[in-house]
Formats: structure tokens, sequence, C-alpha cells
């Protein structure tokens, strides 16, 4: 079934997330379009879903490629009055928001995966994308870019062995408007919490989700490699890093579980 406008907001259970909605079957990016819609005043909880993206991206500036009518591509405007530092936590409340409408589906834990991957069996299902502005020092806006493999079937060869969708684990096909409502509704009822400032719950659940603290992790950032010990996730969504020359902290980096350097 397409994802008309109309389609969606049939039923749709939540107060403000989702009530105004955007639907297109074709766009460059609904993180583009939301962005847009955001500098000229959009309400929040104002969200942009997309059939097929021909400019959708990831983390770095990455492409994100999806199969048409196939996915959940979408993104969500909103405006907590929060400090930079606090907007940190971010894209781990949509995480978290999406882990808790994923697992009844597929009746395994999701896992989470500094910064903003999903991933189930160690397969990455789903990335968020957060793109935010600034206003006197604090946050102004923030869009939510959610990209999530629901029934694609296949992935090029260079995928194939790190991704994952919804119907892969299931083995049977997902409902996406019910995912979608799902979502939303996971979203606005942790939405709270992200305007209250008092984030550390959200922190915590994300925290038992993820497998790489305490163990030997590779990051890479840029053209350098890091080795080090993965100690903890700070509040404000960095990564701290226990190295053989001290403590490291990184905000943006890609992340793997790998065996310590060799000793020298």
């Amino acid at each position: 079934m397409e994802l008309t406008k109309e389609y969606l907001l049939d039923a749709l259970p939540t107060q403000f997330f989702g009530r105004k909605l955007y639907a297109f079957e074709r766009i460059d990016s609904t993180n583009n379009c939301a962005r847009a819609l955001a500098d000229v005043g959009a309400e929040e909880g104002t969200v942009v879903v997309a059939e097929f993206q021909t400019e959708g991206r990831g983390r770095l500036g990455r492409s994100w490629a999806a199969e048409p009518r196939s996915n959940l591509l979408f993104s969500v405007l909103i405006r907590p009055s929060l400090s930079l530092e606090q907007a940190g936590i971010l894209p781990f409340y949509a995480a978290v928001a999406i882990a808790r409408a994923v697992e009844p589906l597929v009746h395994q834990r999701v896992e989470c995966k500094w910064p903003n991957d999903l991933l189930l069996g160690g397969k990455k299902f789903c990335g968020i994308l957060v793109e935010s502005t600034t206003q006197e020092g604090r946050l102004g806006h923030a869009i939510l870019g959610i990209g999530l493999n629901v029934n694609q079937r296949a992935f090029p060869d260079t995928l194939a062995n790190r991704a994952t969708s919804l119907l892969r684990e299931r083995k049977k096909t997902v409902d996406r408007k019910t995912l979608f409502h799902t979502i939303l509704m996971e979203m606005e009822s942790l939405y709270e919490v992200i305007r209250s400032g008092a984030s550390e719950s959200i922190l915590t659940e994300w925290l038992s989700r993820c497998t790489m603290i305490g163990k030997e992790v590779a990051v890479r950032s840029g053209d350098e490699v890091v080795h080090g010990r993965a100690l903890s996730i700070e509040d404000t969504g960095a990564l701290v890093l226990e190295t053989q020359t001290g403590v490291s902290t990184f905000f943006a980096a890609d992340v793997s579980i790998a065996d310590p350097p060799p000793q020298r």
C-alpha cells in the first residue's frame, strides 16, 4: 500500500506528532524538505514522508539507498528548548523510540550502535540523521531523519553482510503504516522527557542496548584510526575512549569492535 497522506493520517493515534504531514512519492531528501518547512515556521511535530529519495543521505554525507515503496523514510521536526549540550541526546531518543516499536515485531533485542545506528543480529536496519540549528546559543530546531529497512528483500553486494530488514528478520512482511504509527507514538510518549531536559532514563535505556561499552574498539575519524576501550557515552552524545596515551572523546566517528593493537 502506498504511503499517501490520507492513508497515514487515518487512525493516527498521536496528539501532535504527524498531525501535520507531508507525503511524497519521490523527493530529494525528507530532511531537506523538513528543514525548509522549519525555516518558514512549520509547527513542532511536522513529519515529511517519502517512498523514495533521490538524494537520501546518512551521517557524514553518505548516501542512503532504499528500494521504493518498501521502507520507511521520514523526518520529524521538533523544537525542544534545550542547550546545545542537551541536544546530544536526540539521536538516542529517536533510537530508543524505534527500538521499542520494532522489538515486538521481530521478537529479538534491537542493538544500539554509537552514534546513530540500529542493528538486528549484528546487521544494520536503521540509521538516524539529526540536523539542527542554533539560536542564541541554544537549539533552534532539530530534524530527526529516519531511514528504516522494512520490507526490503535485497541489498547491494557491498552491504549484503552488513545490512538487513525487518522482513528478513521476521520472515514475513510488515505493515508499514502500523509501524509508522507506533514509532510516532513512542516518540511522542518520550518527548516530555526530552523537553524536561532530564534525559538520563533515555541514555540508560540506550546503553542497555549497546554492546560495545567495556570492549576494545577501533574508532575511525577522518583518515585516523584510534584503538582503545570504550568507557562510556556522555549525556552530550560523546564516546569516551581509553587509549594507550590517555582518554579521548569523540562526537562523530565510525566505530567497530576490534582486537586491540599489538603491544610495542
